[in-house]
């Protein structure tokens, strides 16, 4: 009998001793949560049967950008509501590559960063600037993915009808 107690009282222990401490925001079931951190656009989504060359030379230079591991549109959403936007579109420069034989894209050193606040309710995050300017767009956000309706942005050559700005998590 003095074995079963015991027995019963270590397995008891046991039991709550191994439960999760783990205060970490449940990123995978709440958007509110999800979008906490920093994101680097990677990827520009148009229709080329109806995108503007302008579109579609917004998403060239950004893969291109991409593939050297240069970032031209960023943003870090904090726990307190606040976030922080760093753009350097206005900043690009197409020059000749080294060789002479193609187009090269510097990245730049410049950008603009805004401070501002959001929220997200459901797949609509609404981001007010200090200008106190709102901009609501749909967003989708898949573990480390978030794709944006880029038409509801102000970012020119980013912005077409339809498009959609691929986001990844650092």
């Amino acid at each position: 009998m003095k074995k079963n107690v015991l027995l019963l009282f270590v397995a008891t222990s046991l039991l709550f001793a191994c439960s999760s401490d783990d205060d970490s925001p449940d990123t995978d079931s709440n958007p509110e949560n999800a979008i906490i951190g920093a994101w680097d656009a990677t990827e520009l989504q148009v229709d080329n049967d109806t995108a503007s060359d302008d579109a579609k030379n917004g998403r060239d230079a950004l893969n291109f950008l991409t593939a050297k591991d240069c970032f031209i549109i960023s943003f870090v959403f904090n726990t307190d509501g606040s976030a922080v936007a760093e753009n350097s579109v206005n900043y690009l420069e197409i020059g000749v590559n080294s060789e002479g034989t193609g187009l090269d894209i510097p990245c730049p050193d410049q950008k603009d960063t805004d401070n501002s606040v959001y929220t997200i309710d459901g797949n609509q995050l609404s981001i007010v600037d200090a200008q106190g300017m709102t901009i609501t767009t749909t967003v989708s956000i898949e573990g480390d993915t978030m794709t944006v309706d880029a038409s509801d942005l102000d970012i020119p050559n980013f912005n077409a009808a339809g498009a959609k700005l691929v986001f990844k998590k650092r």
